[in-house]
Protein backbone atom coordinates (compact mmCIF):
# COMPACT_ATOMS: atom_id res chain seq x y z
CA UNK A 1 0.00 0.00 0.00
CA UNK A 2 2.65 3.02 1.00
CA UNK A 3 4.83 1.23 -2.14
CA UNK A 4 1.37 2.31 -4.21
CA UNK A 5 0.83 5.71 -2.33
CA UNK A 6 4.24 6.40 -3.39
CA UNK A 7 4.40 5.70 -6.79
CA UNK A 8 1.03 7.89 -7.03
CA UNK A 9 2.56 10.71 -5.25
CA UNK A 10 5.58 10.69 -7.21
CA UNK A 11 3.28 10.61 -10.50
CA UNK A 12 2.07 13.49 -9.42
CA UNK A 13 4.97 15.40 -8.78
CA UNK A 14 5.87 14.47 -12.03
CA UNK A 15 2.84 15.42 -13.24
CA UNK A 16 2.97 18.88 -11.81
CA UNK A 17 6.37 19.52 -13.06
CA UNK A 18 5.19 18.81 -16.54
CA UNK A 19 2.60 21.98 -16.05
CA UNK A 20 4.79 24.16 -14.77
CA UNK A 21 7.31 23.21 -17.66
CA UNK A 22 4.04 23.92 -20.35
CA UNK A 23 3.29 27.11 -18.39
CA UNK A 24 6.54 27.89 -18.37
CA UNK A 25 6.87 27.23 -22.45
CA UNK A 26 4.20 28.96 -23.01
CA UNK A 27 5.04 32.39 -20.76
CA UNK A 28 8.05 32.58 -23.39
CA UNK A 29 6.21 32.09 -26.26
CA UNK A 30 3.66 35.30 -24.93
CA UNK A 31 7.06 36.76 -23.83
CA UNK A 32 8.83 36.36 -27.60
CA UNK A 33 4.88 36.85 -29.18
CA UNK A 34 5.34 40.61 -27.05
CA UNK A 35 9.06 41.34 -28.24
CA UNK A 36 7.85 40.72 -32.01
CA UNK A 37 5.18 42.50 -31.89
CA UNK A 38 7.13 45.71 -30.12
CA UNK A 39 8.74 45.81 -33.42
CA UNK A 40 5.78 46.45 -35.22
CA UNK A 41 4.58 48.83 -32.50
CA UNK A 42 7.98 51.22 -33.26
CA UNK A 43 6.73 51.02 -37.08
CA UNK A 44 5.07 55.09 -37.52
CA UNK A 45 5.52 58.81 -36.81
CA UNK A 46 6.97 59.94 -33.64
CA UNK A 47 6.96 63.59 -32.33
CA UNK A 48 9.82 63.54 -30.03
CA UNK A 49 11.41 66.11 -27.20
CA UNK A 50 14.90 65.88 -26.03
CA UNK A 51 16.13 67.33 -22.73
CA UNK A 52 19.35 69.11 -23.33
CA UNK A 53 20.38 69.97 -19.96
CA UNK A 54 16.93 71.16 -19.65
CA UNK A 55 16.17 72.60 -22.48
CA UNK A 56 13.35 71.49 -24.68
CA UNK A 57 14.73 71.26 -28.36
CA UNK A 58 12.42 69.19 -30.85
CA UNK A 59 12.82 66.04 -33.14
CA UNK A 60 10.91 63.73 -34.86
CA UNK A 61 11.41 60.12 -36.19
CA UNK A 62 9.65 58.19 -38.67
CA UNK A 63 10.49 54.48 -39.13
CA UNK A 64 9.12 51.97 -42.35
CA UNK A 65 9.15 48.29 -42.76
CA UNK A 66 11.23 47.78 -46.04
CA UNK A 67 11.00 44.32 -47.50
CA UNK A 68 10.09 41.59 -45.51
CA UNK A 69 12.08 42.53 -42.25
CA UNK A 70 14.50 45.70 -42.26
CA UNK A 71 13.26 48.71 -40.75
CA UNK A 72 14.04 51.75 -42.38
CA UNK A 73 13.25 55.31 -41.50
CA UNK A 74 13.84 59.15 -41.79
CA UNK A 75 15.17 61.66 -38.92
CA UNK A 76 14.97 65.18 -38.32
CA UNK A 77 16.83 66.87 -35.35
CA UNK A 78 16.59 70.27 -34.09
CA UNK A 79 18.44 71.95 -37.39
CA UNK A 80 18.54 70.66 -40.56
CA UNK A 81 16.27 68.68 -43.26
CA UNK A 82 14.77 65.34 -42.44
CA UNK A 83 17.36 62.65 -43.00
CA UNK A 84 17.07 59.28 -44.45
CA UNK A 85 18.15 56.23 -41.77
CA UNK A 86 19.45 53.31 -43.72
CA UNK A 87 18.77 50.86 -41.60
CA UNK A 88 16.80 50.97 -37.79
CA UNK A 89 18.61 47.67 -35.85
CA UNK A 90 15.74 46.46 -33.28
CA UNK A 91 16.35 43.40 -30.24
CA UNK A 92 13.82 43.23 -27.85
CA UNK A 93 12.14 46.25 -27.73
CA UNK A 94 15.12 48.24 -27.80
CA UNK A 95 16.25 50.18 -31.24
CA UNK A 96 18.98 51.62 -32.24
CA UNK A 97 20.67 53.56 -35.59
CA UNK A 98 23.53 56.30 -36.87
CA UNK A 99 23.36 59.14 -39.01
CA UNK A 100 26.03 60.98 -40.77
CA UNK A 101 26.12 65.12 -39.47
CA UNK A 102 24.67 67.21 -41.79
CA UNK A 103 25.30 71.03 -41.02
CA UNK A 104 26.54 70.47 -38.09
CA UNK A 105 30.67 70.82 -36.96
CA UNK A 106 32.33 67.71 -35.48
CA UNK A 107 33.70 64.72 -37.46
CA UNK A 108 31.50 61.50 -35.53
CA UNK A 109 27.68 60.63 -36.59
CA UNK A 110 24.88 61.35 -33.94
CA UNK A 111 24.27 57.71 -32.35
CA UNK A 112 19.95 57.28 -31.41
CA UNK A 113 19.36 54.97 -29.03
CA UNK A 114 15.95 53.92 -27.93
CA UNK A 115 13.42 51.53 -26.40
CA UNK A 116 9.39 51.01 -26.62
CA UNK A 117 7.14 51.28 -23.84
CA UNK A 118 4.07 50.59 -24.52
CA UNK A 119 2.66 53.66 -26.67
CA UNK A 120 5.84 55.69 -26.27
CA UNK A 121 9.63 55.87 -26.63
CA UNK A 122 12.16 56.94 -25.11
CA UNK A 123 16.16 56.76 -24.91
CA UNK A 124 19.41 58.64 -25.70
CA UNK A 125 21.13 60.64 -28.29
CA UNK A 126 24.70 60.80 -28.45
CA UNK A 127 25.45 63.83 -30.55
CA UNK A 128 28.35 64.18 -33.74
CA UNK A 129 30.60 65.97 -30.74
CA UNK A 130 30.05 63.62 -27.95
CA UNK A 131 27.32 65.15 -25.94
CA UNK A 132 24.71 62.95 -24.56
CA UNK A 133 21.06 63.38 -24.25
CA UNK A 134 17.63 62.09 -23.19
CA UNK A 135 15.02 62.11 -25.42
CA UNK A 136 11.47 60.85 -25.25
CA UNK A 137 8.45 60.24 -28.01
CA UNK A 138 4.63 60.19 -28.70
CA UNK A 139 2.57 58.81 -31.72
CA UNK A 140 2.59 61.74 -33.99
CA UNK A 141 -1.12 63.04 -34.47
CA UNK A 142 -2.73 61.88 -38.24
CA UNK A 143 -4.71 65.64 -38.37
CA UNK A 144 -7.06 64.13 -40.29
CA UNK A 145 -10.19 66.31 -41.32
CA UNK A 146 -13.60 64.76 -41.55
CA UNK A 147 -14.67 68.48 -43.32
CA UNK A 148 -13.85 71.33 -45.34
CA UNK A 149 -13.00 74.39 -43.19
CA UNK A 150 -15.80 77.52 -42.89
CA UNK A 151 -13.16 80.08 -43.09
CA UNK A 152 -13.34 83.07 -40.60
CA UNK A 153 -12.05 86.63 -40.62
CA UNK A 154 -8.85 87.95 -42.41
CA UNK A 155 -6.20 88.67 -40.23
CA UNK A 156 -3.00 91.24 -41.16
CA UNK A 157 -0.33 89.78 -39.14
CA UNK A 158 1.76 92.96 -40.14
CA UNK A 159 0.18 96.43 -39.75
CA UNK A 160 2.95 98.34 -41.83
CA UNK A 161 4.23 100.42 -39.15
CA UNK A 162 5.92 98.50 -36.18
CA UNK A 163 6.35 95.38 -34.48
CA UNK A 164 3.24 95.05 -32.72
CA UNK A 165 1.67 90.83 -32.61
CA UNK A 166 5.43 90.12 -33.35
CA UNK A 167 8.37 88.89 -30.65
CA UNK A 168 11.59 88.31 -31.34
CA UNK A 169 13.72 85.49 -30.56
CA UNK A 170 16.92 86.93 -29.10
CA UNK A 171 18.44 90.41 -29.85
CA UNK A 172 15.84 91.66 -32.48
CA UNK A 173 17.87 93.42 -35.37
CA UNK A 174 14.11 93.79 -37.15
CA UNK A 175 12.91 97.09 -38.04
CA UNK A 176 9.54 98.93 -39.86
CA UNK A 177 10.74 101.15 -42.79
CA UNK A 178 8.06 102.88 -45.55
CA UNK A 179 5.89 100.04 -44.90
CA UNK A 180 8.36 97.34 -45.17
CA UNK A 181 8.84 95.03 -42.54
CA UNK A 182 12.78 94.25 -42.86
CA UNK A 183 15.81 91.98 -41.26
CA UNK A 184 19.08 94.03 -42.62
CA UNK A 185 21.26 91.34 -41.47
CA UNK A 186 21.30 87.71 -39.57
CA UNK A 187 19.52 88.16 -36.37
CA UNK A 188 17.19 86.92 -34.50
CA UNK A 189 13.85 85.11 -36.03
CA UNK A 190 10.31 86.26 -35.35
CA UNK A 191 7.12 84.68 -34.28
CA UNK A 192 3.57 86.28 -34.08
CA UNK A 193 1.80 86.49 -30.76
CA UNK A 194 -1.46 84.40 -32.06
CA UNK A 195 -1.17 80.99 -33.14
CA UNK A 196 -3.28 78.73 -35.44
CA UNK A 197 -4.28 75.71 -36.58
CA UNK A 198 -5.77 75.44 -39.68
CA UNK A 199 -5.72 78.78 -42.35
CA UNK A 200 -4.53 80.43 -45.54
CA UNK A 201 -1.79 82.34 -45.58
CA UNK A 202 -0.79 85.71 -48.32
CA UNK A 203 2.76 86.43 -47.66
CA UNK A 204 4.56 88.93 -50.30
CA UNK A 205 8.57 89.10 -49.56
CA UNK A 206 11.71 90.32 -50.80
CA UNK A 207 15.40 88.71 -50.90
CA UNK A 208 18.60 89.54 -51.59
CA UNK A 209 20.85 88.10 -53.83
CA UNK A 210 22.82 84.88 -51.96
CA UNK A 211 20.12 85.27 -49.11
CA UNK A 212 18.36 82.37 -47.47
CA UNK A 213 14.89 82.97 -45.26
CA UNK A 214 11.69 81.14 -44.47
CA UNK A 215 8.10 81.07 -43.16
CA UNK A 216 6.92 78.47 -40.46
CA UNK A 217 3.70 77.08 -40.31
CA UNK A 218 1.92 76.48 -37.16
CA UNK A 219 5.99 77.35 -35.65
CA UNK A 220 7.00 73.52 -37.45
CA UNK A 221 6.53 73.54 -41.16
CA UNK A 222 9.48 75.40 -42.73
CA UNK A 223 8.32 76.69 -46.83
CA UNK A 224 12.19 77.83 -47.97
CA UNK A 225 12.27 81.31 -49.06
CA UNK A 226 15.70 81.32 -50.70
CA UNK A 227 17.58 82.47 -53.25
CA UNK A 228 17.87 79.68 -55.68
CA UNK A 229 18.15 80.37 -60.08
CA UNK A 230 14.54 79.43 -61.49
CA UNK A 231 16.46 77.03 -63.70
CA UNK A 232 18.11 74.76 -61.01
CA UNK A 233 16.33 71.42 -60.84
CA UNK A 234 13.16 71.36 -57.66
CA UNK A 235 14.44 70.46 -54.46
CA UNK A 236 12.78 70.04 -51.17
CA UNK A 237 15.41 72.58 -49.53
CA UNK A 238 15.58 75.06 -52.44
CA UNK A 239 12.96 77.82 -53.20
CA UNK A 240 9.29 77.04 -52.07
CA UNK A 241 10.12 73.51 -50.82
CA UNK A 242 8.48 72.17 -47.37
CA UNK A 243 12.41 72.13 -46.13
CA UNK A 244 13.35 68.66 -46.47
CA UNK A 245 9.92 66.85 -47.46
CA UNK A 246 7.90 68.20 -50.05
CA UNK A 247 9.89 69.18 -53.55
CA UNK A 248 7.83 71.72 -56.00
CA UNK A 249 7.18 71.07 -59.20
CA UNK A 250 9.65 73.46 -60.25
CA UNK A 251 11.16 76.92 -58.61
CA UNK A 252 8.54 79.45 -59.92
CA UNK A 253 11.10 82.76 -58.34
CA UNK A 254 11.49 85.89 -59.83
CA UNK A 255 15.00 86.23 -58.57
CA UNK A 256 16.96 88.64 -56.03
CA UNK A 257 15.62 92.28 -55.09
CA UNK A 258 11.66 91.66 -56.49
CA UNK A 259 8.81 91.38 -54.98
CA UNK A 260 7.27 87.73 -54.58
CA UNK A 261 4.03 86.28 -53.23
CA UNK A 262 3.11 82.84 -51.37
CA UNK A 263 -0.13 81.53 -51.14
CA UNK A 264 -0.45 78.61 -48.50
CA UNK A 265 -3.17 76.77 -47.76
CA UNK A 266 -2.74 74.51 -44.89
CA UNK A 267 -5.60 72.15 -43.16
CA UNK A 268 -4.32 69.45 -41.01
CA UNK A 269 -1.32 68.06 -42.64
CA UNK A 270 -2.40 68.94 -46.01
CA UNK A 271 -0.69 71.68 -47.53
CA UNK A 272 -0.92 73.77 -51.20
CA UNK A 273 1.77 75.93 -52.05
CA UNK A 274 0.99 78.62 -54.75
CA UNK A 275 4.27 81.05 -55.92
CA UNK A 276 3.84 84.10 -57.77
CA UNK A 277 0.46 82.71 -58.97
CA UNK A 278 1.10 79.41 -60.19
CA UNK A 279 0.92 76.01 -57.78
CA UNK A 280 3.85 74.41 -56.95
CA UNK A 281 2.38 72.29 -54.36
CA UNK A 282 -0.89 70.70 -54.37
CA UNK A 283 -2.42 69.29 -50.95
CA UNK A 284 0.30 66.80 -50.20
CA UNK A 285 0.84 66.06 -46.89
CA UNK A 286 3.75 66.72 -44.84
CA UNK A 287 5.34 64.28 -42.66
CA UNK A 288 6.65 65.99 -39.94
CA UNK A 289 8.44 69.22 -38.14
CA UNK A 290 10.74 70.26 -40.23
CA UNK A 291 14.49 71.52 -39.16
CA UNK A 292 14.25 74.48 -36.51
CA UNK A 293 10.83 74.53 -34.92
CA UNK A 294 9.58 75.39 -32.09
CA UNK A 295 8.31 72.26 -31.04
CA UNK A 296 7.05 68.60 -31.81
CA UNK A 297 3.84 69.26 -30.66
CA UNK A 298 2.15 68.82 -34.03
CA UNK A 299 -1.60 68.53 -32.18
CA UNK A 300 -1.42 72.25 -31.35
CA UNK A 301 -2.02 75.12 -33.12
CA UNK A 302 1.11 77.21 -33.34
CA UNK A 303 2.28 80.38 -34.56
CA UNK A 304 3.44 81.88 -37.33
CA UNK A 305 7.43 82.13 -37.43
CA UNK A 306 10.02 84.10 -39.39
CA UNK A 307 13.24 83.28 -40.06
CA UNK A 308 16.17 86.15 -39.85
CA UNK A 309 19.01 84.19 -38.97
CA UNK A 310 20.16 83.57 -42.33
CA UNK A 311 20.68 86.94 -44.12
CA UNK A 312 18.82 90.11 -45.27
CA UNK A 313 14.98 89.57 -46.01
CA UNK A 314 11.83 92.14 -46.27
CA UNK A 315 8.53 91.48 -45.86
CA UNK A 316 5.44 93.64 -46.71
CA UNK A 317 1.92 91.72 -46.36
CA UNK A 318 1.37 88.86 -44.11
CA UNK A 319 -1.99 88.14 -43.62
CA UNK A 320 -3.91 85.21 -42.09
CA UNK A 321 -7.07 83.39 -42.91
CA UNK A 322 -7.78 81.20 -40.13
CA UNK A 323 -10.62 78.09 -40.32
CA UNK A 324 -13.26 78.54 -37.44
Amino acid sequence: MRKNLFVFGMSCLLMLGSAESILASEKNIAVNQKTEASAKDLIGRWDITIDENGKSAPSWLEVKLSGLKTLVGYFVGSSGSARPVAKVNFDNGKFSFTIPPQWEDGGQDFVIEGEVTGDAIQGTITTNEGKKYNWKGVKAPYLKRTAAPVWGKTINLFNGKDLTGWKAMGQNQWIVKDGVLTSPRSGANLISDQKFTDFKLHVEFRYQKGSNSGVYLRGRHEVQIEDSPKEQHPSSVLFSGIYGFLTPSEINALGPNTWQTFDITLIGRMVTVVVNGKTVITNQEIPGITGGALDSNEGEPGPIYIQGDHGPIEFKKIVITPAK
